[in-house]
């Protein structure tokens, strides 16, 4: 029986967009049905759908923003093929390319964010997974950021053995993001250095020893909605802590730097589902989100909770400004999860404080500091 024959039969008793939300604030989860029946619904839905998700969202995160600031350590030099990095062996990309930072850059980027109150410091690097060297380098690192600032450390190195897992929860490092990028279907048309299993594995063994989970996916590599649904439930059993959503930037000398077109109102259904099918979890619009969401970007924050900031790993994102602006036109509230974030809020807040009157045009010519 086809997806669309099994949704066609089971729409009479189909509960409502609010009765899903209902379901997901009462812990009970969603059907694969009903999450499928989200993607597929009608245009004409899809505030009815944010209303739902919101609902959700605000219960457990209230209208904080948390904001995040991408930062590579490790760039290029990768032995493996993913079709959407420009960090991919087979990638023409033009991007920088250099080894993992030396101990004393890490350190001063601790620093950074221990004086700017920021919560989250992030480690990450590029390559198949992470030699025992370069492990071990990690942890020594973290050992002492643990000592003099007490931040909290997520690091992304790539696939990890059990016992490089255990050297870095053994060093302090809270949190590991590695994310599945697409279903276990789908998985082989997109990479094939490396299998699914191969990322649950990591995940798996990151869990094993206590390690908190950030995985998630990219949106708009040619899977179908069963495939994203399958993503969204595989991480809700997986019980991960943070969600990152990327949504395709077609990157000129990748394999799938091919056009690629996400409407809209799709990618903030996919929002809408992977927070009713993960609804105490935190949700991240991550890349992609210029060029898919483009006007509506706003409206996927009645999802999500979080978002990055500025640039990503080797791609431009929008003015850290604009971002802040968006959030602040929502009513929302801001919070910096690392010091890259913090400090451009600041400089956001200062600018805001130095101007008194809004001449309410995006001239730049006119020669306002509003």
């Amino acid at each position: 029986m086809s997806a669309d024959t099994a949704l066609d039969q089971t729409s009479v008793s189909a509960p409502t967009w609010q009765q899903l939300a209902d379901q997901a604030l009462t812990g009970q989860p969603i059907s694969r049905e009903d999450a499928l029946r989200v993607l597929a619904a009608d245009e004409s839905d899809v505030l009815a759908i944010l209303d739902a998700a919101y609902r959700v969202r605000q219960q457990h995160f209230g209208k904080s923003v948390q904001l995040y600031y991408l930062k590579n350590a490790k760039s290029g030099l990768c032995p493996e093929d993913c079709g959407y990095c420009s960090q991919a062996k087979d990638s023409d990309a033009e991007i920088d390319k250099y080894a993992m930072l030396d101990k004393d850059k890490l350190m001063q980027g601790a620093k950074n964010a221990f004086d700017s109150n920021a919560r989250t410091y992030c480690i990450v690097a590029s390559g198949r997974g992470p030699s025992n060297r370069e492990v071990d380098h990690v942890a020594d690192v973290v050992k002492d950021i643990k000592k003099e600032y007490g931040l909290h450390i997520c690091c992304c190195l790539g696939l990890l053995e059990p016992e490089q897992a255990k050297t870095l929860k053994d060093a302090g490092v809270d949190r590991v993001n590695h994310n599945l990028n697409t279903s276990e279907r789908f998985h082989d048309e997109i990479v094939s250095t490396h299998t699914f299993k191969d990322r649950l594995d990591t995940l798996n063994v990151c869990s094993d020893v206590g390690l908190e989970l950030c995985a998630g996916m990219i949106v708009g590599m040619g899977e179908t909605n069963e495939d994203v649904v399958d993503v969204a439930l595989k991480l809700a059993e997986l019980k991960v802590e943070s969600i990152p959503i990327n949504f395709l930037i077609p990157i000129e000398g990748a394999r799938l730097g091919r056009p690629v077109t996400l409407d809209p109102r799709f990618c903030l259904k996919v929002l809408a589902m992977f927070r009713l099918t993960n609804p105490t979890t935190e949700l991240r619009i991550a890349g992609g989100r210029e060029v898919n969401l483009r006007s509506m970007q706003s409206m996927g924050l009645y999802a999500a909770n979080s978002m990055f900031v500025s640039d990503y790993l080797t791609t431009p994102g929008q003015r850290a400004e604009d971002d802040f602006q968006m959030v602040k036109d929502l009513g929302f509230e801001i919070t910096a999860g690392d010091y890259e974030s913090e400090q451009l809020m600041k400089k956001f807040a200062e600018r805001a404080s130095s101007t008194s009157i809004s001449c309410g045009t995006s001239d730049e010519s006119c020669g306002s500091s509003c």
